[in-house]
C-alpha cells in the first residue's frame, strides 16, 4: 500500500510538472481572467483557413490586419470544422458582458474566437497572436488545446505621450500603436501642446506651427536653460516639428483599425507660453515671453480656445477632449485688470475659482459640440465642471475625490505610472527626470481604491501611463522607458488582481523582452536589472535606533518620512525621495539633537544626502557633527563640505559623517542648504 501511494504520488508530481509546462507555454499578456487547459493541439499549416462573420469596415480592416501577422490565411466563405480559425461575432450579452470581451476556444481541429463587438474579436486575436508568436522560427505551429475565457477588468487602459518637450515622428506613434494593440491597450493620450512646443496644425492660426513648433537647440535641457525662446522652421538650427492635420487624421484612422481611441490634450490655461509668444495678445501682460497663462479675462482668449477646438473635434472623433488644467501659475491673474475684473464681474472669490470658471466654459462648449471634458486633477480647484471627467496624477486623492462627488475618474498617480523615472539603479539607467519606478512596483498598483463604496468604484474608469519626454529625446529612449513597464501596466488594467502574480509576469515580461527586440524596439533589458538600492533592502542596527530625537527646526510637512522617529528608525532610503525614507527639509537647517540615552563609546556618525536638481533637491553646503555628554556643551567633531557640483545633472547620494574615537550621550547633526535652498532629502543618522 505504501509502495502504491509513493507511486500515484510521483504520478502526480508529473503531472502537475506537465501542467506547470503547458501554462509556462501561455506566455500571453495581459493575463487572461480564465483558462483552462485541455489535451491535444492544433497546428497552423498552409492549409489553414479562415472566416469571419465580421461586415463591411471592420471585416476589411480584420483581414488587412491579418495579412501582415502569422495568420496570414486563405479566406473561407463558411465556417469550417477542420483545420480552420472562426471569427465569430455572437448575439449573447449574457455570456460577454464587455464589448471587449472574447472567448478563445482551441481543440485539434480548429479555433475559433467568439465576441458580440470587433473589439472581443480583435483581442481574442491578439491572444491567438501571442500563443503562435512564442513558436517563432519554428516550422511548425503547435498551439495547445484550450479554453480561454477574457474581459477587461477596467475600460480605459492607455498610454499618455509628451511630444511637445521631444517631437515624435508620425511613423513612431504608429509603431506604439501597434505595441498597444498587441497588448490590448485601448486609449492613447497626445499630449500636444505644451510650453516646449505646439504639434499640431491648426489652419486658423499658422504662427502656432510657422514659430513654435520650432526651436534652436537639440534637446528640451538646452532650450530650457537658454532662453527658452522659438525660432522659424528656416533658422538654421531649427528643431522640432508638427504634425499636418492630414497626419492627424492618418494617426486616428490607423489607431480605430487597432480598436484605440486617440485622445487630443490641449493645454490651458497653463503650460501656455509657446501660445503667447506669437500671440501675446491673449497674455496678462500683453508681451511675448513673459506669462504662461491665458488671461482668463480677456473674452479673445475664448474665442481663440474655441476656434482651436473647433478645428481639433474636427480631426478626433473621440468623446473625450483633454484641455490638461494642471500647473497654472496664475500669479498674473492677481494683478491683471481684465481678470481682477472678471472676477468681480462673476463674483469669484479668488484665482483658483478663476480657473474653473474657464474650465466650465470650455466644459459647456465642448458639450454643445457632443464632447466632454477631461482634466489633470488641477481642475477640481475652484470647483469641478459638472460633466467632466478627472485624470488623477498628484497621487490618488483627485480620482477619489472626483468619484465621491459622483465624477468618473482615470488614475495615473506619479509614484506608480510616470515612466520618466528611473526604472533601475539610477547610475546604471540613462537620464530620467528622478524617482524609482521598476517594473514590480507598476505591476503592483492598484487603480480601484479600497476606500470609495462600490458604487464609486464604478466611476473609476481605468489607468494610464504617462511618460513626460524633458529628458527623453530620442525615439530608442523612449522606447527604452515606456517597455517592458507598459506590459505591466496592461495587465494592472485588464487582469483581475487575484489572477495576478509578479512573479510569473516577470517571466512573461522577460520573453516580451526579446520579443520586442525582434520587432525593432528598444525595450529596457530587464534580464540585467539592477534593483532597489542595496543599503535600503535591510535595517540598519545602530546606537541610535528608536533613541529620542529633537528637532530644533522642522522638517517639510509633505516629506515626513514617519515623522519624529524617521531618521533613527533604522531604515534607509531607495533611490527617490518620494519612497516616504527621505525626510524633506526645504529652506532652512536640518538641526537635530538625538539623545543616546547614556554616555557611551562612539565611533562614527553619518548620513546619506541626495542631489536631484531637476525636482530642486540638493545637496547641503556643509554638514557639521558635534557630541555632547550633557546635551549643553556640545564639542564640533568635523565639518564637511560639499563637494558634488551644483550643476551635477544625475542622481547623487553622498554620506556626509565623522570616523573616530570618543565617548558621548547627545549627538548634534547640522546639515546647512546650499545658495539654491530648495529641499534637502536625508535618509538616517547612523550611529555607531
Amino acid at each position: 500500500m505504501k509502495q502504491n501511494r509513493i507511486h500515484i504520488l510521483i504520478l502526480l508530481l508529473a503531472l502537475l510538472c506537465g501542467s506547470r509546462e503547458v501554462a509556462a507555454q501561455l506566455n500571453i499578456t495581459p493575463k487572461p481572467q480564465f483558462t483552462e487547459l485541455q489535451k491535444g493541439a492544433f497546428t497552423l499549416d498552409k492549409k489553414t483557413v479562415l472566416y469571419t462573420n465580421l461586415k463591411g469596415e471592420e471585416k476589411g480592416n480584420m483581414l488587412s490586419l491579418l495579412q501582415e501577422s502569422p495568420l496570414k490565411l486563405s479566406s473561407a466563405k463558411k465556417v469550417n470544422k477542420k483545420n480552420s480559425i472562426n471569427l465569430l461575432l455572437v448575439n449573447d450579452s449574457t455570456s460577454y458582458s464587455s464589448p471587449e470581451s472574447y472567448q478563445l476556444l482551441v481543440t485539434p481541429k480548429q479555433i475559433t474566437i467568439s465576441a458580440k463587438n470587433g473589439a472581443g474579436l480583435f483581442y481574442g486575436v491578439q491572444s491567438l497572436l501571442q500563443l503562435i508568436n512564442q513558436n517563432e522560427g519554428s516550422s511548425i505551429k503547435s498551439i495547445p488545446a484550450l479554453q480561454i475565457k477574457d474581459e477587461p477588468r477596467l475600460t480605459y487602459r492607455g498610454l499618455h505621450l509628451d511630444v511637445s518637450r521631444h517631437f515624435f515622428t508620425k511613423e513612431f506613434i504608429k509603431k506604439q500603436l501597434d505595441m498597444m494593440a498587441y497588448y490590448k491597450l485601448n486609449r492613447f493620450h497626445w499630449h500636444l501642446t505644451d510650453g516646449a512646443g505646439w504639434r499640431i496644425e491648426i489652419k486658423k492660426y499658422p504662427l502656432l506651427t510657422d514659430v513654435t513648433a520650432w526651436r534652436p537647440y537639440n534637446t528640451w535641457k538646452e532650450w530650457w536653460k537658454n532662453g527658452r525662446k522659438y525660432c522659424t522652421k528656416d533658422n538654421p538650427k531649427a528643431q522640432g516639428g508638427f504634425y499636418t492635420q492630414e497626419d492627424i487624421k492618418d494617426v486616428v484612422a490607423y489607431a480605430q483599425k487597432r480598436y484605440i481611441t486617440v485622445i487630443p490634450e490641449i493645454e490651458m490655461p497653463g503650460h501656455s507660453e509657446e501660445v503667447l509668444a506669437v500671440y501675446p495678445q491673449l497674455s496678462c501682460s500683453g508681451k511675448p515671453y513673459v506669462n504662461s497663462d491665458f488671461c482668463i479675462g480677456n473674452d479673445s482668449t475664448f474665442t481663440f480656445l474655441q476656434d482651436v477646438l473647433t478645428e481639433v473635434m474636427d480631426l478626433f472623433p473621440s468623446k473625450y477632449i483633454h484641455i490638461g488644467g494642471d500647473e497654472a501659475g496664475k500669479s498674473g491673474w492677481k494683478t491683471c485688470p481684465k481678470c481682477q475684473a472678471r472676477m468681480q464681474n462673476e463674483n469669484l472669490k479668488d484665482v483658483d475659482h478663476l480657473q474653473s470658471y474657464l474650465i466650465h466654459r470650455i466644459e459647456n462648449f465642448l458639450n454643445a459640440h457632443g464632447r466632454k471634458l477631461l482634466g489633470w486633477d488641477e481642475i477640481l480647484q475652484g470647483g469641478l465642471a459638472p460633466d467632466a471627467t478627472v485624470m488623477s496624477w498628484r497621487g490618488e486623492e483627485g480620482g477619489i475625490a472626483s468619484a465621491k462627488a459622483g465624477h468618473q475618474a482615470i488614475m495615473t498617480p506619479g509614484a506608480y505610472c510616470y515612466f520618466d523615472a528611473y526604472q533601475d539603479a539610477p547610475n546604471s539607467e540613462p537620464e530620467a527626470i528622478g524617482g524609482f519606478l521598476p517594473l514590480q512596483k507598476v505591476y503592483s498598483y492598484n487603480p480601484v481604491p479600497d476606500s470609495l463604496t462600490a458604487e464609486q468604484k464604478k466611476l473609476i474608469m481605468g489607468v494610464q501611463a504617462n511618460l513626460w519626454t524633458e529628458y527623453v529625446p530620442t525615439p530608442e529612449h523612449a522606447e527604452y522607458m515606456i517597455y517592458p513597464r507598459l506590459l505591466a501596466l496592461a495587465e494592472v488594467g485588464w487582469t483581475a488582481p487575484e489572477n495576478k502574480s509578479y512573479p510569473e509576469f516577470r517571466q512573461r515580461a522577460l520573453k516580451a523582452v526579446d520579443f520586442l527586440e525582434s520587432r525593432g524596439y528598444h525595450p529596457f533589458q530587464l534580464k540585467n536589472e539592477v534593483g532597489e538600492r542595496p543599503a535600503s533592502l535591510v535595517k540598519e542596527n545602530h546606537l541610535a535606533v528608536g533613541k529620542k530625537i529633537t528637532y530644533k527646526e522642522p522638517y517639510y510637512p509633505g516629506y515626513t518620512a514617519g515623522g519624529d522617529s524617521a531618521l533613527v528608525n533604522g531604515w534607509r532610503g531607495g533611490w527617490t525621495y518620494g519612497d516616504r525614507r527621505w525626510q524633506g527639509i526645504i529652506n532652512h537647517n536640518l538641526d537635530v539633537v538625538i539623545d543616546l540615552g547614556a554616555t557611551m563609546p562612539v565611533k562614527s556618525i553619518s548620513a546619506t544626502f541626495m542631489q536631484l536638481i531637476g525636482p530642486g533637491v540638493w545637496m547641503p553646503h556643509d554638514v557639521e557633527i558635534k557630541v555632547s555628554e550633557d546635551g549643553v556643551n556640545f564639542t564640533t567633531l568635523k565639518q564637511i563640505a560639499n563637494e558634488v557640483p551644483e550643476d551635477y545633472e544625475r542622481l547623487a547620494l553622498r554620506d556626509f559623517g565623522w570616523e573616530g574615537s570618543t565617548t558621548a550621550r547627545y549627538v548634534e547633526y547640522i546639515a546647512r542648504p546650499n545658495s539654491k535652498k530648495g529641499f534637502l532629502f536625508v535618509d538616517e543618522i547612523i550611529v555607531k
